[in-house]
């Protein structure tokens, strides 16, 4: 059975290693493979695959355009981006083939012993962040503070935000939980003044970064990129083998 990641750019990932620890782990004969392919392209890149194809990895910037191939999960259509696709059929046929967003569920993993009263801060309105922001409501925190540059986008997160059950306020002084989904040097600027006990920093190239350096400084828990990388494939997994798979063992696919 043949499984793949798709985006751009491509050659960082490390999604082919840590899905190939989870088949060896599972006793399955699977190849994972790297693709570069633009969202314009990816249409006729599903429409090339044969029968013996299982599923996709998705990252940037065919989030969106995946939607187009199949039927979405609920999350899916709440957010309007996945991450990945899972053909029960053809490939090429949209009928067959269900789209799902694993980012949710690898934030709650990271999250799921966090206080939902803590004083949670998003920095970035693209679709990590809002899948950010989601999960952060179903783990039943009320409210998050958002920061961006983009208002215009902002003021779209908030409207969204309300119908998933959460509140978005402007940056405070208190942050317990940080969650940075743009490039670290700006967010090291963003956060001066305040002290965080967890950060989670979706990059994990090069690593550390500025704002890991500054979680380790003041005493934080630092989750990174390759946390939540590992987090999310867990349910990649689930969905394309049907098997349940150690987080510890894809984080330490990702590690080495």
């Amino acid at each position: 059975m043949r499984v793949g990641v798709i985006g751009s750019p491509i050659d960082h990932s490390r999604s082919p290693q840590i899905h190939q620890a989870a088949y060896a782990w599972l006793g399955l004969d699977w190849e994972y493979s790297a693709h570069q392919v633009e969202a314009s392209e990816v249409k006729d890149f599903v429409a090339g695959l044969d029968p013996t194809w299982r599923g996709l990895s998705v990252t940037m910037p065919c989030k969106e355009a995946i939607l187009a191939l199949g039927t979405p999960d609920p999350v899916v259509e709440a957010l309007g981006v996945g991450n990945t696709v899972v053909f029960d059929g053809t490939p090429s046929s949209p009928q067959t083939t269900r789209i799902f967003n694993t980012d949710v569920t690898g934030v709650q993993m990271l999250l799921s012993e966090i206080d939902p009263e803590s004083e949670v801060r998003v920095l970035g309105n693209g679709a990590t962040a809002r899948s950010s922001i989601f999960a952060l409501a179903r783990q039943g925190f009320a409210r998050v503070q958002v920061q961006a540059r983009d208002h215009v986008k902002s003021t779209q997160v908030s409207e969204d935000a309300k119908t998933w059950g959460i509140e978005v306020v402007p940056p405070e002084s208190t942050v317990d939980l940080l969650i940075s989904t743009i490039p670290s040097s700006t967010a090291l600027e963003w956060v001066q003044g305040v002290s965080p006990q967890v950060i989670v920093d979706v990059l994990y190239h090069p690593w550390p970064t500025q704002l890991a350096q500054f979680g380790q400084e003041c005493g934080a828990r630092v989750f990174s990129g390759l946390d939540l990388l590992a987090a999310q494939a867990v349910g990649q997994v689930k969905f394309m083998t049907g098997n349940d798979i150690p987080f510890s063992v894809l984080r330490d696919a990702a590690e080495q």
